[in-house]
């Protein structure tokens, strides 16, 4: 693979790779990766065999950038940048940054003025939203929800009311029956959601189900609960604002006989617990059809 005549010194190069199929990667991201003078990997292993899969050569030029160690890897890139180095960042799949470590370091690197290039390539949530059929104007990724049962229920019921989004998770094998029990007892039973699981590998999975049937489905079979997985829980219906119990309207209706309209209203919802504001407008509506 030839050098890329575009490579800059002194730059970092944010590069997309494969989430599974070796094969999906941009012509622009092999060059890069074969030019830069040091790449930086999640895991050097993963990383070696990505080079060797696209013979590309695999030396000491790769250094180690993870969760653990971004703080001290980045100091050691930005000595790099410094002395004229040109480096690639890349994770284990997709695009850095996104759900996995490299932010850190492109924050410290904008700070101390060196450019950063985005080289775009695979991402996981992306490529779900594409096979999914899910139709909506917007879609909220969220990433990976927390690990503890009664955190993830507050987290989830924070994402309830997004009512036009399609929300976008990623979440581990381990968790994925408790995570799919939880969304179930917060969001209900009747929400579509749609499993990704193993994306562009030889076991993909594309599965649409409605939540209240997705813990059968998991169990069905044990290899459903394998792989990394993305959830897409297609968008929620939003309530009707114009809607009023027949019991408020009712009791809206009797106190209009013997009180002013606006107290009628406060009185009406004070009794009832439904919107002063709704109450109010169906009794001017009432008001006039009298």
């Amino acid at each position: 693979m030839p050098a890329a005549a575009g490579i800059a010194k002194g730059t970092l190069y944010v590069v997309g790779t494969p989430i599974g199929n070796l094969r999906d990667i941009t012509l622009r991201a092999l060059e890069v990766l074969s030019a830069v003078d040091c790449i930086a990997a999640e895991h050097v292993q993963h990383a070696q065999k990505l080079l060797a899969g696209h013979t590309l050569p695999a030396t000491s030029r790769i250094l180690p950038l993870h969760q653990h160690n971004e703080g001290n890897a980045a100091e050691k890139i930005i000595g790099l940048l410094r002395s004229g180095k040109s480096v690639a960042l890349i994770s284990d799949a997709g695009t850095p940054a996104i759900s996995d470590p490299g932010a850190l370091l492109v924050q410290q690197v904008l700070a101390q003025h060196f450019p950063v290039v985005p080289v775009p390539g695979a991402s996981a949530a992306l490529c779900a939203l594409s096979a999914s059929g899910l139709i909506a104007p917007h879609f909220f990724f969220y990433g990976f929800l927390p690990a503890k049962s009664g955190e993830r229920q507050r987290k989830l019921a924070g994402l309830k009311t997004l009512y036009a989004c399609i929300l976008v998770f990623y979440e581990a094998p381990h968790r994925i029956l408790e995570s799919v029990a939880d969304m179930v007892a917060v969001l209900g039973a009747t929400r579509e959601i749609t499993f990704a699981r193993e994306l562009t590998k030889l076991f993909e999975t594309i599965h649409t189900c409605a939540l209240g049937e997705a813990p059968d489905w998991l169990q069905a079979d044990e290899n459903r609960q394998r792989g990394e997985f993305v959830l897409l829980l297609a968008p929620a219906e939003e309530p009707d604002q114009e809607d009023i119990s027949p019991q408020a309207v009712h009791t809206l209706s009797v106190l209009q006989r013997e009180l002013p309209l606006k107290q009628a209203a406060q009185l009406t919802a004070e009794i009832t617990g439904e919107s002063r504001k709704k109450l109010y407008a169906r009794a001017l509506e009432q008001k006039t059809e009298i």
